[in-house]
């Protein structure tokens, strides 16, 4: 049993159980003149370490969860959840978009509306899109990976105003997070640049001392180092789209 996922007495809760972090996926965001900027010269691009892609070395990236893992989280709270697709969208003061579909996802009793779409998808892969697309919208109604869909702080105003900062703490430099501090780890261990070459080029002795103004100058050094194979610029460059 799934002690993150489980929650007896209140079922439902259950669904707004964070996810863990193997559960959940990046995906890659590049502006349009990003995309075109690869397109016109593949050489512009790098080989992703976050998602696998190849695409401009600036993308950012935005966490989600994925089908599978929305259907074992749902399995977890209601082995005999259900969906099924809005027969008269219109009916019920629904848009009508081409290509999209309007779901009501059942779980525990509790039933709530989700709309999904291909995004220029075709043929099977549409189909799939547009149903994985419309669960993970109507599982958000349930709070399922709110967190995740939410770029602030949902709960900020329940929060205990913290003390104004003395000039001392005003003066600390910002340092980069836990999360860039394994992003820039994880990118040297894979480009073969030591920890000691990389405190050196960072002039620091701890990476957590890294000021987050850095961050962004080291992780293109970083880049610089890596060796790529010629990729198939026609195939590999990436849709804006979520994997399957």
């Amino acid at each position: 049993m799934n002690a993150i996922s489980k929650i007896e007495a209140a079922p439902l809760t259950g669904l707004r159980a964070p996810f863990p972090a193997h559960q959940i996926s990046k995906l890659p965001k590049p502006t349009k003149a990003q995309t075109d900027k690869v397109k016109a010269d593949f050489k512009q691009g790098i080989r992703c370490t976050l998602c696998g892609a190849w695409h401009h070395p600036d993308v950012v990236h935005l966490d989600y969860v994925g089908h599978a893992a929305l259907t074992d989280r749902l399995l977890d709270v209601d082995p005999a959840w259900s969906w099924e697709p809005v027969a008269d969208p219109a009916g019920h003061g629904f848009p009508i978009v081409p290509g999209g579909m309007w779901i009501k996802l059942t779980v525990q009793g509790v039933s709530r509306y989700g709309f999904g779409c291909a995004d220029g998808k075709s043929g099977g892969d549409a189909i799939k899109e547009v149903i994985g697309d419309a669960l993970r919208n109507a599982a958000m109604r349930f709070g399922a990976a709110l967190d995740l869909w939410h770029k602030g702080d949902l709960h900020a105003e329940d929060e205990v105003e913290a003390p104004a900062a003395t000039p001392v703490e005003q003066a600390k430099p910002v340092l980069v997070t836990d999360a860039q501090r394994t992003e820039l780890m994880d990118l040297a261990v894979s480009v073969g640049v030591d920890s000691t070459t990389l405190l050196a080029k960072c002039k620091i002795k701890r990476l957590p001392d890294l000021p987050a103004d850095k961050f962004a100058a080291v992780k293109s050094w970083l880049n610089s180092k890596r060796v790529e194979p010629a990729p198939n610029p026609a195939s590999d460059i990436i849709d804006d789209e979520i994997p399957y």
